[in-house]
C-alpha cells in the first residue's frame, strides 16, 4: 500500500520491499538527528498490522509462539517469533496488548500469511484474527512516551499504530525517512527479519533470545531446536556488527558475501550510513569466525563487534560428579 507521505516535496522511495516508503526526504544525517531529538517520525506504514481479539488470545498465542505472553500486560509491547518444527524463525512479531485485543506488526508481504496460520489454529478458542492493514499504518518514533496520541492510534513502544486516514497528519511531527531508521536500527543491533535472517535462521544466531524468545516457558512448535542448542550445542552462525571502511562510496547490499582471506564466512544482512559512527552494517557470519578478524563486505574492509558471542549456547551445567561416573 503505497504511503502518500511519498508525494511529499523531496522524497525518494526506500528499496524493495520498502519501495511503498520513503528512505528519505532530501537530508537522511539531519533526519537521523531529528529522529533522535523527538522531532520527526518515520513512515513505516508498509508494514502489515494483525488484530487478536477474544478472552483467550493470549494464552492462546502463548502456546503459539517463543514469547511467554499468558501473563502480558496492557500497554507492555513485546516480541514473538513463530517457528517452524525445526525451530527455524519464519515470522517476527512486534506487538502489544490494550486490555482489549493484541495488536502486532509484521514485515511487508507477510500479514495475510500470518493471518491465514494464526486462524487456522483457533480451533474451538474464543479467538478472532484480522488483518486491519488497510485501517492502519505503522509509524515510528525515538522514545516511548507519546503524549497527546490521536484517537484510536495504539502504541506498541517506540512504534505507533495509526488509523491511516492520520497519517498525512504525520502527529504533527517532520519527518525522516527509513535510511534514518534503519541507521539507528543497525546501530542498535536489532536484527530484520528477511535482512539479517533466511530460510535456516534460529533465534540464538540473531540475539533473538530474551528480546523475542523466553526460555522458561510451556511448549510451542520449534521449542525442541531451541532447548537443544540452548542446552547442549551452539548455534552455527552468529549476528555481528560491522564498521566498514569509510574511504569507499559504496554500502554492501543485503546478501553481499562476507569474506575472510577470500574465503566466503557469511552475508551482509543491512548497511546504512549513520551521522556519527559512519558506514556500518549487520551481517551474519560463521560461529568459528575469529572475533577480532578484519572481514571484507563486497571488497570493504570491516573491522568486528561481537553481538552473539561465539560460545553462545552449551548452557547445561554438568555435576562433577556424574561426570566421574560416567567415566
Amino acid at each position: 500500500m503505497r504511503s502518500p507521505l511519498l508525494d511529499t516535496p523531496g522524497a525518494v522511495a526506500a528499496e524493495t520491499p520498502d519501495a511503498d516508503v520513503a528512505g528519505h526526504y532530501g537530508d537522511p544525517f539531519a533526519e537521523q538527528r531529528a529522529l533522535l531529538a523527538g522531532e520527526a517520525m518515520v513512515d513505516r506504514s508498509n508494514r502489515e498490522v494483525v488484530r487478536i481479539s477474544g478472552p483467550d488470545r493470549l494464552s492462546w498465542l502463548n502456546s503459539l509462539s517463543s514469547q511467554k505472553l499468558d501473563d502480558l500486560k496492557p500497554g507492555r509491547p513485546t516480541e514473538t517469533l513463530l517457528l517452524d518444527a525445526q525451530g527455524r524463525v519464519e515470522h517476527h512479531l512486534v506487538l502489544v496488548d490494550d486490555g482489549e485485543a493484541v495488536w502486532a506488526h509484521v514485515e511487508p508481504g507477510t500479514g495475510a500469511e500470518v493471518t491465514a496460520f494464526l486462524d487456522k489454529m483457533r480451533f474451538m478458542l474464543r479467538v478472532e484474527v484480522a488483518d486491519v492493514t488497510d485501517r492502519y499504518a505503522v509509524v515510528s518514533v525515538a522514545g516511548e512516551a507519546h503524549p497527546g496520541l490521536p484517537e484510536g492510534a495504539v502504541a506498541v513502544g517506540r512504534d505507533i499504530l495509526l488509523p491511516r486516514d492520520l497519517l498525512a497528519g504525520r502527529l504533527g511531527l517532520g519527518l525522516a525517512g527509513l535510511w534514518a531508521y534503519e541507521a539507528l536500527r543497525i546501530e542498535e543491533h536489532r536484527p530484520r527479519l528477511g535482512f539479517e535472517t533466511d530460510h535456516k535462521t534460529i533465534p540464538h544466531e540473531v540475539g533473538w533470545i530474551g528480546s523475542a524468545l523466553h526460555l522458561n516457558k510451556g511448549c510451542y512448535k520449534g521449542q525442541e531446536t531451541v532447548a537443544r542448542v540452548h542446552n547442549l550445542g551452539h548455534p552455527p552462525r552468529r549476528l555481528v556488527f560491522l564498521h566498514l571502511d569509510g574511504s569507499v562510496d559504496t554500502l554492501p547490499k543485503h546478501g553481499t558475501p562476507v569474506t575472510l582471506d577470500g574465503a566466503e564466512v557469511g552475508f551482509v544482512g543491512s548497511s546504512a550510513r549513520h551521522h556519527e559512527l559512519g558506514p556500518i552494517a549487520l551481517a551474519v557470519v560463521k560461529r568459528t569466525v575469529p572475533v577480532d578478524a578484519t572481514l571484507e563486505a563486497g571488497g570493504v574492509a570491516a573491522s568486528q563487534e561481537v553481538i552473539v558471542p561465539p560460545d553462545a549456547g552449551r548452557n547445561v551445567q554438568i555435576d562433577p560428579s556424574l561426570r566421574r561416573r560416567i567415566r
